[in-house]
């Protein structure tokens, strides 16, 4: 699951739980017009006009109060879609399948890395001629 996706979910788990308990935000967030894409696009259009240099930190409420703006308001400007990378500072529990991939990527690297420095030993002592050992001519050797 890819940052974006953990934004994603953290959102949603957030306006699941406050539709729960706050009545008047559960009819905003069932707005037929309104979907979490949409939502996602809105708050990182927000983001990105304040972010200086392409980078920008929040705090988890000021994300979760531009997701219930949206949903809140009934015409709002949602702006293009943003291609950038969300970073989430929550512990995400992985699924049995993503740890096992997550696994066999880790053990796949390792190996082409090892094969990577066996190859390169091999190639240093393919490169470096062989030396013949000379002997000295021993005056006392004839």
């Amino acid at each position: 699951m890819k940052g974006t996706e953990h934004f994603k979910q953290a959102i949603k788990s957030y306006l699941d739980e406050r539709a729960k308990t706050d009545e008047l935000f559960a009819v905003a967030y069932a707005k037929e017009n309104k979907s979490l894409d949409n939502c996602v696009t809105f708050i990182l259009n927000q983001i990105k006009a304040l972010a200086n240099e392409g980078c920008v930190g929040m705090a988890d409420d000021d994300v979760y109060s531009l997701a219930c703006h949206y949903f809140d308001e009934d015409d709002i400007e949602i702006g293009k879609p943003v291609n950038c990378g969300v970073i989430v500072n929550r512990h995400i529990e992985l699924t049995e399948e993503e740890k096992a991939e997550a696994r066999q990527r880790a053990i796949s690297q390792y190996q082409a890395e090892e094969l990577r420095k066996m190859q390169q030993r091999k190639s240093k002592q393919a490169a470096k001629p062989q030396e013949t050992k000379q002997t000295e001519p021993n005056l006392f050797g004839f």
